[in-house]
């Protein structure tokens, strides 16, 4: 755990001359809004400490400058070096490293700034950059709940099914429902259908916590409460005749039965803040997700976890395992994760995107700071300390 930590702070991590924080992955040279989110959340378990807190609210601000050059953006660089995954539009700013339009990203920029907050006290990131950065993330969820199928498209020729958006770009045909359309899933794989349920569930909690900050102006206020309210409702009724929520929908009766080891799934509610992990409702979903009906569930070589398209079939991704740890209800099943992840890391001191159970010495990416870090917090949860 003191490997990760410190490879956070000491590898990941770069203080820039505005004072922000620039938060790598890991071994990619880019920071993703998402993980940088969840790469440093273990840090709000430990009690609060002023250098820590200018460190958090460093990475948020961040996010901040990074949304106000491009709400769809979901990963960027720490220059404009025009560094990039792959060009995908013509004019893609240098700041830009991916374009890919995920849900996800923005209610984990609000998570973050907004969980520092409610959690600490702490407020100084909360500055005009956050409330303009905040405004224009309301107005586009708006707009998306209304999607436009002119205003976005992703298409990389010769790339995967899984790596661009279907029907020439344009993703597949929905119907307006109160949910908030996405391109692409927090694994930065393509939505299959385009309203992604755990996103939106995620979004509803971090716009209810910005619609209740004193600081909110009345307009924005107002919207992202209406948004939320929405959301919550559309998700109230999305659940098949057992109970079980969908990973994705279209507003057309059509939904995608699955869950994905990336933050946010459906078994990430609780973490997420949704609900609690004793929710009656959660419960028929998790035990879903945790069983053979959801196929991306892996139980073998003595790990249970869930795999992903985005890596070879059948490797179980190690956040899953940490998930399922931090949203159990019995503290014997956390740690039952907990020694799974420190029995499968190959030896290496660190968790990785995905390994094969049967040999876990196999792996994919070497060094992926948001596994590490959620090991951590489980390791911290196990410890006693609050997740935060």
């Amino acid at each position: 755990m003191r490997a990760s930590v410190t490879a956070l702070f000491e590898r990941a991590a770069t203080t820039l001359p505005d004072g922000t924080v620039f938060l790598a992955t890991g071994d990619i040279p880019a920071m993703w809004i998402r993980d940088s989110t969840w790469q440093v959340r273990p840090l709000l378990s430990l009690p609060p400490d002023a250098a820590c807190l200018r460190f958090l609210g460093g990475v948020s601000r961040r996010q901040s400058r990074y949304l106000l050059i491009d709400l769809r953006g979901n990963a960027f660089n720490p220059t404009g070096s025009g560094r990039c995954w792959h060009r995908d539009v013509p004019d893609q700013d240098p700041f830009v490293f991916e374009r890919k339009f995920e849900l996800d990203s923005l209610a984990a920029f609000l998570d973050l700034a907004l969980r520092i907050q409610r959690s600490t006290g702490y407020r100084d990131h909360l500055d005009a950059s956050f409330w303009a950065a905040a405004t224009g993330l309301v107005a586009l969820c708006a707009a998306e709940q209304e999607h436009d199928r002119s205003t976005y498209r992703f298409l990389r020729p010769g790339a995967p099914a899984h790596d661009q958006l279907s029907h020439d770009g344009f993703g597949a045909p929905c119907t307006p429902n109160g949910l908030v359309w996405s391109g692409f899933r927090p694994s930065d794989d393509r939505c299959v259908l385009p309203y992604l349920v755990p996103a939106n569930a995620h979004l509803a909690v971090t716009l209810g916590w910005l619609a209740e900050d004193g600081a909110c102006p009345s307009a924005l206020k107002a919207d992202a409460a209406r948004i939320a309210a929405d959301i919550t409702h559309a998700v109230g009724g999305i659940a098949d005749n057992d109970g079980v929520l969908p990973y994705e929908v279209d507003g057309r009766g059509n939904a995608i039965m699955l869950d994905d080891p990336n933050v946010p799934s459906l078994l990430a509610l609780p973490y997420l803040g949704w609900c609690q992990p004793d929710d009656p409702d959660y419960r028929i979903t998790r035990s879903w997700v945790l069983s053979s009906a959801n196929p991306n569930y892996v139980d073998r070589g003595g790990v249970q976890g869930l795999a992903s398209e985005h890596t070879p079939a059948g490797w179980v991704w190690p956040l899953s395992i940490a998930i399922r740890g931090l949203t159990a209800a019995d503290p014997a099943e956390r740690d039952t994760c907990l020694a799974i992840l420190e029995r499968t890391d190959a030896g290496t001191g660190r968790q990785h995107e995905s390994f094969d159970p049967a040999d876990p010495s196999r792996f994919t990416r070497e060094w992926f700071s948001w596994a590490d870090m959620t090991y951590v917090q489980l390791a911290l949860a196990q410890a006693g300390l609050p997740t935060v």
